[in-house]
């Protein structure tokens, strides 16, 4: 063997040393991890803008794919119930429009909460959360269920360890806010980032409405549409690209208050009985209705507005007051109207792949 056959064979020996001794060592052990979030614009046209701005994102928790991912991944994680069983996915359901079908939703030790759960659609509009507004942020918002006596009934600590414990969580983290050390905040920031994404605005009413395609609706798809922002007045309420204006009004549900909703929070009696306006946006899939979950059907909803509405109900908002008469709908009418809410209707929202557990 000559010396250059030698040479080439202690070179090979030495590159094949450095290759074993890096793949031992893993990639990163000798080497710091690079903080470098990328940020993430949630799409929805652009109409969208032109009736109701752009969304708004908190200073302190821009939008990035490592944040929204995270977020995903939290989202669908059992780890932050007592007994590991349930989820926020559990009780916002992406084929109900993420929100619930039971009347009231069930907590880890089997006892039913006293409202139904809300949707959770185009929530980065709202500056204001749950059916009485007493969080005033997705952040905040993420933040109670964990800890609610009556949901998932665990302590923030708890949920921590085992994030941290974790063999994926950490890096996730640091990946999202440049820390491995996971706290609270950072959990429930993460929440919110997907949250945020969770934009529906691909219904058949949007292309007729805001895209100008008449052909998408039947004729009684027509008709229902005319009561909506006609006889039936339903769009005072449920107005422009969120179907909802975001207000907490009493609509006339009850004589008497066995729930004061809002005044609980704000502690005036003025606002006693007055509940946030949900929007209508896939309605059809987000049965059952009201904060009570009284109605099953859109059709029960629709009778209560024509003729159930409680006139003398203290603080009933003044759109109610308006209809003492009742609305006076026809059979027919009462069809066509159902048949319009129903183009409210995304499917595209609940088959999205990047909304599902990952």
């Amino acid at each position: 063997m000559n010396i250059r056959n030698i040479s080439c064979i202690t070179l090979g020996c030495f590159v094949l040393l450095l290759a074993c001794n890096k793949k031992e060592d893993g990639p990163l052990k000798n080497e710091t991890p690079v903080f470098n979030p990328i940020p993430l614009s949630v799409s929805y046209p652009s109409w969208v803008k032109i009736y109701s701005g752009q969304m708004p994102e908190p200073t302190d928790n821009a939008t990035t794919v490592e944040g929204v991912a995270l977020g995903r991944k939290l989202f669908y994680d059992k780890k932050l119930s007592n007994d590991l069983s349930m989820s926020c996915a559990s009780c916002h359901k992406i084929d109900n429009a993420f929100s619930d079908p039971r009347a009231f939703s069930v907590g880890t030790n089997g006892a039913p909460g006293d409202r139904n759960a809300m949707a959770i659609i185009n929530m980065g509009w709202s500056t204001k959360f749950f059916w009485d507004g007493r969080r005033p942020s997705l952040e905040l918002q993420a933040h109670d269920p964990v800890t609610n006596p009556i949901e998932m009934r665990n302590d923030w600590p708890s949920v921590v360890s085992r994030l941290q414990s974790d063999p994926v969580y950490p890096g996730m983290f640091f990946k999202a806010f440049g820390k491995t050390t996971i706290d609270s905040n950072m959990v429930t920031k993460a929440i919110a980032q997907f949250e945020r994404t969770l934009v529906s605005f691909n219904s058949r009413f949007d292309k007729f409405y805001f895209e100008g395609d008449t052909s998408v609706f039947s004729d009684q798809e027509k008709r229902g549409k005319d009561l909506f922002f006609g006889k039936a007045d339903c769009n005072h309420c449920h107005s422009d690209a969120m179907l909802t204006d975001h207000a907490f009004r009493n609509n006339g549900l009850d004589a008497s208050f066995t729930d004061i909703g809002l005044g609980k929070v704000t502690g005036q009696s003025t606002d006693n009985g007055k509940f946030k306006v949900p929007t209508l946006r896939n309605i059809a899939l987000t049965f059952p209705y009201m904060h009570d979950s009284r109605f099953t059907t859109l059709e029960q909803v629709v009778d209560f507005y024509d003729h159930q509405v409680k006139t003398g109900s203290p603080n009933l908002d003044v759109n109610m007051d308006q209809i003492k008469n009742g609305l006076n709908l026809t059979a027919q009418e009462k069809l066509d109207l159902v048949a319009f809410l129903k183009t409210f209707t995304d499917s595209s929202f609940i088959t999205n792949a990047a909304f599902m557990q990952p």
